[in-house]
């Protein structure tokens, strides 16, 4: 079981725009051709932020369009937030605020075995980084640059490292793979696989 930060970003370390746009992403290649049907196979619960969770009411029909459905999970899913958001009908949704810990504990408890997906944004997950909770990011990096937007990841991250184990092509995409390396920052070079 693995708590995993799997999302995209610009070459210029943007997961959005400044106004949570993903529109820049669609056009850079189709869902079904990436790691996602691999990926989302092995996910049994997810935690998003109310911005990524508002983007996706929002935009519904482009949702619709990528994978099939307005609200395509069928594992139940933590959002953070401090205001009242609208519920998607059938969805199981839970609206949470505070410490990622205890959350943390009770989505390992639901997923039953299977991974955790920290679906967005950034700053969600670094607070679970900061917990010690944050066990790998996936990072596909689209060919293209955004200028300003919502950071991949606001952190200074130098110890404990992340360490690169997978980089491969995936149409226009570059997907990165890193593991958080939670005990001493050792000094040997990464083993890196090329697929």
């Amino acid at each position: 079981m693995k708590t995993q930060y799997y999302t995209a970003t610009s070459l210029d370390g943007f997961i959005a725009t400044e106004d949570d746009s993903l529109d820049w992403l669609f056009p850079l290649g189709d869902l079904n051709d990436s790691s996602y049907p691999e990926f989302i196979a092995e996910i049994g619960a997810l935690v998003m932020g109310s911005s990524t969770y508002e983007w996706m009411i929002r935009n519904a029909d482009k949702v619709a369009a990528e994978t099939g459905s307005s609200w395509p999970y069928t594992q139940p899913v933590w959002v953070f937030t401090s205001r009242r958001l609208p519920l998607v009908e059938g969805a199981d949704i839970r609206f949470v605020k505070g410490d990622v810990r205890p959350v943390h504990h009770e989505m390992r408890a639901a997923a039953e075995g299977k991974n955790i997906w920290i679906v967005g944004g950034g700053d969600l997950a670094g607070q679970f980084h900061d917990a010690g909770l944050l066990d790998e990011l996936i990072v596909q990096m689209g060919s293209v640059t955004l200028g300003r937007g919502k950071q991949l990841f606001p952190r200074r991250v130098l110890s404990p490292t992340l360490r690169l184990v997978l980089v491969r092509q995936i149409g226009t995409m570059a997907e990165l793979r890193y593991e958080v390396d939670k005990g001493s920052a050792g000094s040997a070079l990464p083993n890196i696989t090329n697929v």
